[in-house]
């Protein structure tokens, strides 16, 4: 009789079991992780640090392979396709799911399927700045009067169309009522020789990028879009606190997703190292110093986010005018 028993459950056994025989320990092989935008940049130096940490508690080689391109739908679209056994993360901003389906009328990807949201890495206040060679103002009031002496208006540079510093330097030179033209470039690293040569005479672009620029003198920093003043530039004010522009804050938000399908123990193991490694005090003051607050939360606070803002980014597509085949 106990023969038979153990005969029987043998194979209710062996499916128990199973399960966690076919599931190898995430991760096991190296990883990659896909920025959307050129090297040098801040989602790329974020990036870079945040892969060198990964790689150390994991063991496992961490790689940045940058796919630069049509604000950042070029990266997104190559997670997008990548297969889903935890290899690819991607470095994505939150313009791939609010503002690239109301500028694009096509993507190769689907912003609402093709995705596995992992949690939110970072934010990054974007700052007003004009080259000191070339432009005189030292503040906004300043600076705006200077804008509107000139004949022919004024250039603003941004890392591409619909990025959230195309879309808040369109915004606030509107409320100013200052005629600007729109100079899209790749990447910070293609915008800030033009700014420092005097061919963009303004922008409005993450403040990681220019961190250097500004200590060097070579920029004047005017404002900052986050609500507050930024704890790194203290003596730099808030746009809406120098030009009166009230509840003018637009802060630029990125997150690390998988594609769809990966596994969900993946999604949650990364976010778990996510949130260890933004939550040490000496990784958070790196980033910091670099212009950037980490975050974490994991996938639910990452697609409650998304769904919070997406009324305010498409209201400021429609103000900038874009539109992109």
């Amino acid at each position: 009789m106990m023969q038979r028993r153990t005969l029987l459950a043998s194979p209710l056994a062996l499916g128990l079991a199973s399960p966690a025989i076919a599931q190898a320990p995430w991760p096991n092989r190296p990883m990659r992780v896909i920025v959307g935008f050129p090297p040098g940049g801040s989602l790329d130096v974020l990036s870079r640090l945040m892969a060198e940490e990964l790689s150390r508690r994991t063991g496992q080689p961490v790689v940045v392979e940058n796919r630069a391109g049509a604000a950042g739908n070029i990266g997104a679209d190559a997670v997008a396709k990548a297969a889903p056994d935890g290899t690819t993360i991607g470095t994505i901003g939150f313009t791939v799911p609010l503002t690239a389906p109301v500028l694009f009328n096509r993507l190769p990807f689907d912003a609402e399927k093709d995705f596995a949201w992992v949690s939110e890495v970072w934010e990054l206040p974007n700052v007003a700045v004009v080259p000191a060679a070339h432009v005189p103002a030292r503040n906004i009031a300043e600076f705006v009067a200077w804008a509107r002496q000139q004949p022919r208006g004024i250039s603003y540079g941004s890392p591409g169309v619909g990025t959230s510093p195309h879309l808040s330097a369109a915004l606030f030179l509107h409320r100013l009522g200052i005629a600007g033209e729109h100079v899209p470039f790749r990447g910070a690293a293609q915008t800030i020789p033009a700014i420092l040569s005097g061919d963009v005479h303004f922008a409005i672009d993450n403040l990681a990028s220019y961190v250097p620029v500004i200590q060097e003198g070579r920029m004047r920093a005017l404002g900052v879009t986050s609500a507050e003043r930024w704890p790194t530039m203290p003596d730099v004010p808030t746009l809406q606190e120098a030009a009166g522009a009230a509840g003018f804050a637009a802060v630029s938000w990125t997150m690390w997703a998988f594609p769809a399908g990966t596994p969900e123990r993946m999604v949650r193991r990364l976010a778990e190292e996510i949130a260890a490694i933004n939550s040490t005090p000496a990784i958070a003051e790196r980033a910091l110093l670099m212009g950037g607050r980490l975050l974490h939360g994991g996938p639910e606070a990452a697609r409650a986010r998304i769904e919070r803002e997406r009324g305010l980014w498409t209201d400021m597509v429609r103000i900038s005018g874009a539109r992109m085949e």
